[in-house]
């Protein structure tokens, strides 16, 4: 028997019922629709959905669907929640009633991941000033961020549907607070490919001692082929996990057996037409192609003084402000979208260590000087304008004390109704305020932003219509907004 029988055989063998009837274009069922489908509309379908061939590289750069004003994004997510109403929402009404009982009206039939009873009002304990020509007011607690006020643009009136942190996580980063959809990175590498040739399209750092509570799913390809999935580098030990060659495995034995591999995948390809084979491929070629490139990325060391003094970096250490010098060569290098997770904002007040003074202050100092310095990297390289840096949790922090089993110290519990995030760069207004929320900092008052809406203006910035970048998926095209969002046309330049 030779290979081409015996590939034959394996794909009878390999077809299932349900496979066959998907797959045959001349049973009754596939007569009949082509009968009713206008010819040149089912031709213009097809067109959009040719499979590769064996020699197509799935990440390869992309049209997009409009000019875009962003060629690539840095997500900088603070899993946890930062507390919008001691860092960016300065509210003096709940000032003045700091320490009194809550409304009724606020907190009747409302539904708190920990707050029990009537909890009293909980007014910020640190000061706010302006800073800028634009005069956007910032807690003490970020002194960095205020010296590139003028570069941000800080949204006020985000809301969200979820309460609890996975869930929250999942919903922003994949458009749905349950499991298996795509992340953003994903989609964003599926619309448009990626400019690298030797690192992924989408590379995910995670550094706060602990990786976000919803997990490698926030960086998973869901049902989108697996070489959109975002891949994981770590500061220390391998960088990525299983590229380098095992013992006793030379570069040359591991080429020789890469091309049997292809070889065989190509083959398979042929038959079958699975595009995960695709993915097969292309996979393998770029894990051999990172272990010269990621060597290279990681050697932050060879960065100039300067540098390493600008963002606050210690070469050899996990840290946000090495991942945040990272990201920034990872940009570089052509990768199209870098997501850093940094846990520890998840401030409740029941212990010294997570109130709003020893524990929001350890966050503010570990992130806040590499995060105005990336900024300032990307700016006097000439990066900025077409990259796109974004800055926020998963929701926000109620404006009441939560007060966990009596505890003594200043906290907040989750807080879907509203948060700020900020961004800069690509096609952001800079030196910007959009939204404002109540005068107890409660619900949004003017100019609500959706996480939807959000994820439809990312996209927007990268060229690419949110309605329009679909992938088809259980009988119906499914996108990163769902059937949701507008984009925000009111903080783009």
């Amino acid at each position: 028997m030779n290979k081409q029988q015996y590939f034959s055989q394996e794909a009878i063998r390999a077809s299932t019922r349900r496979h066959f009837f998907r797959q045959c274009g001349v049973g009754l069922g596939g007569i009949a629709l082509t009968s009713l489908l206008n010819e040149k509309l089912f031709a213009a379908n097809s067109a959009l959905r040719t499979p590769h061939s064996a020699f197509d590289n799935p990440v390869a750069p992309k049209a997009a669907h409009f000019a875009a004003k962003a060629k690539r994004v840095i997500y900088l997510h603070m899993a946890g929640s930062p507390s919008q109403l001691d860092l960016f929402d300065y509210k003096p009404k709940l000032i003045e009633m700091d320490g009194k009982p809550c409304p009724e009206s606020l907190f009747k039939k409302e539904r708190f991941a920990f707050i029990k009873g009537v909890p009293k009002m909980l007014g910020t304990p640190h000061k706010f000033s302006k800073h800028g020509s634009s005069g956007i007011e910032l807690s003490t607690m970020v002194p960095h961020l205020a010296e590139i006020a003028d570069e941000i643009c800080v949204v006020k009136s985000m809301f969200t549907d979820q309460f609890n942190h996975a869930p929250a996580q999942l919903f922003l980063h994949t458009g749905s607070p349950r499991l298996g959809r795509p992340g953003m990175g994903s989609w964003v590498t599926y619309g448009l490919g990626s400019e690298s040739q030797n690192l992924p399209g989408f590379v995910v750092l995670t550094s706060g001692g602990k990786t976000p509570d919803g997990g490698a799913s926030l960086w998973g390809s869901g049902f989108l082929p697996t070489v959109y999935q975002g891949v994981q580098c770590r500061s220390q030990g391998d960088p990525v996990l299983y590229v380098s060659n095992p013992p006793g495995m030379s570069s040359e034995v591991r080429r020789d057996s890469l091309d049997t591999l292809r070889a065989l995948n190509e083959m398979q390809l042929k038959e079958f037409g699975d595009p995960e084979t695709v993915t097969r491929i292309a996979q393998y070629e770029l894990a051999y192609r990172m272990q010269t490139a990621v060597p290279e990325l990681m050697e932050i060391d060879k960065e100039p003084k300067s540098v390493h003094e600008m963002y606050g970096t210690q070469p050899g250490k996990v840290s946000f402000a090495n991942n945040c010098l990272l990201a920034r060569r990872l940009i570089e290098r052509g990768v199209r979208f870098v997501q850093l997770y940094h846990w520890g904002w998840d401030q409740h007040g029941n212990s010294k260590d997570n109130d709003l003074f020893d524990g929001l202050g350890e966050q503010c100092k570990d992130t806040d000087q590499p995060v105005a310095a990336l900024v300032k990297d990307l700016k006097q390289r000439g990066l900025l304008d077409d990259t796109l840096v974004i800055w926020g949790g998963e929701f926000g922090r109620t404006p009441m004390n939560e007060e966990r089993n009596g505890s003594k110290f200043l906290g907040r519990d989750h807080h879907p109704h509203c948060f700020t995030m900020w961004m800069a760069g690509g096609g952001m207004k800079h030196g910007f305020t959009y939204g404002e929320t109540d005068e107890l900092g409660y619900h949004v008052a003017k100019d609500k932003v959706h996480v939807h809406d959000l994820q439809a203006t990312i996209l927007h910035c990268l060229g690419l219509e949110h309605t329009k970048l679909t992938h088809k998926f259980q009988g119906r095209d499914y996108r990163l907004t769902d059937v949701h969002g507008e984009v925000v046309n009111g903080i783009l330049a």
